[in-house]
């Protein structure tokens, strides 16, 4: 019966109420439905390119189940949701109720047909992501601990049959078959070279792991905060062209890679990147803010 009035939580999981400044447990109600929604489509229900704009979808509450793969998931997996997702908080569904729900419940309605592997939806994220974002995930790989990307280890040495220390494209293709992919030759080979940022020819270990991170370590701002410092070389709040070209030989990027960064950039698409272009006569310099780096990273679809 307690009333709770902080403003808490991450952008994409918070319910409308939380908002509000009066929520009790309904709103992990809502939490877990956006969860479930994210499990069975590889994306958040509400998202924006800023944390103002996430809120701002929270609070209309509009859920898309037009999009794929909704199309061919069940009816009952999409009421479940809608259940979950009922932006006012008496009407929602309760854990018990949501335990007793058709598609949750044993011998329920849930196709036994099993998903595509985890992994596998976090490399298609991956390989739509903008170049700083993998800049920034392959940075963030590099300083997690043993503990957090443990089943990525385990997943990438059980691809790795050779042990050579990386992953070839009939590896990768035989890993995935393995865990349950369906995916056509050519779109797996489309995988191997959205992972494969230096160009080698091979996944190594580093790419794996940051191609298949979790977005959650993407979402957690210590993590940016510490990618930005690494890119920001001289500490100046600004990172600029000659740190991004730095970074990129330290990480055996070809230098084809640092020109999408820059393309990117392109002032027709200032608006969607959020990026401070300035141009000079003949050459631009990108410098990006702290901030605009950290709206960049946060956007789901970028």
């Amino acid at each position: 019966g307690q009333v709770f009035t902080d403003v808490v939580g991450s952008p994409y999981y918070v319910a409308p109420e939380v908002l509000r400044k009066r929520y009790g447990p309904e709103a992990d109600v809502w939490t877990a439905g956006v969860i479930l929604y994210i499990l069975l489509s590889g994306v958040p229900p509400f998202w924006a390119e800023t944390q103002q704009g996430i809120f701002d979808a929270v609070l209309k509450g509009v859920i898309d189940f037009d999009s794929d793969p909704w199309p061919v998931i069940s009816d009952s997996a999409k009421d479940l949701i809608m259940r979950m997702l009922n932006p006012r908080p008496a009407e929602r569904l309760t854990a018990h109720e949501v335990l007793c729900h058709p598609w949750i419940c044993d011998h329920g309605v849930a196709p036994d047909r099993p998903l595509d592997p985890a992994v596998l939806s976090r490399i298609k994220q991956f390989s739509a992501m903008n170049k700083l974002k993998k800049m920034a995930l392959r940075v963030i790989a590099e300083s997690l601990s043993e503990e957090e990307i443990a089943g990525l280890k385990e997943m990438f040495e059980a691809m790795d049959t050779d042990n050579s220390g990386a992953i070839t494209y009939d590896e990768l293709k035989e890993g995935m078959r393995k865990y349950g992919s369906t995916l056509k030759d050519t779109e797996i080979r489309d995988l191997m070279e959205a992972a494969d940022v230096d160009n080698s020819g091979t996944i190594d270990y580093i790419e794996f792991i940051a191609a298949t991170l979790h977005l959650n370590k993407l979402e957690r701002e210590e993590h940016l905060v510490a990618a930005f410092s690494y890119f920001d070389k001289d500490g100046s709040g600004y990172i600029t062209v000659d740190e991004l070209q730095q970074a990129c030989k330290e990480h055996n990027m070809p230098d084809a890679f640092l020109d999408d960064v820059i393309i990117e950039a392109d002032q027709d698409n200032v608006s969607k990147m959020k990026l401070i272009v300035l141009y000079t006569y003949n050459t631009f310099n990108v410098k990006i803010s702290l901030h605009m780096f950290l709206l960049v990273c946060y956007n789901p679809h970028m």
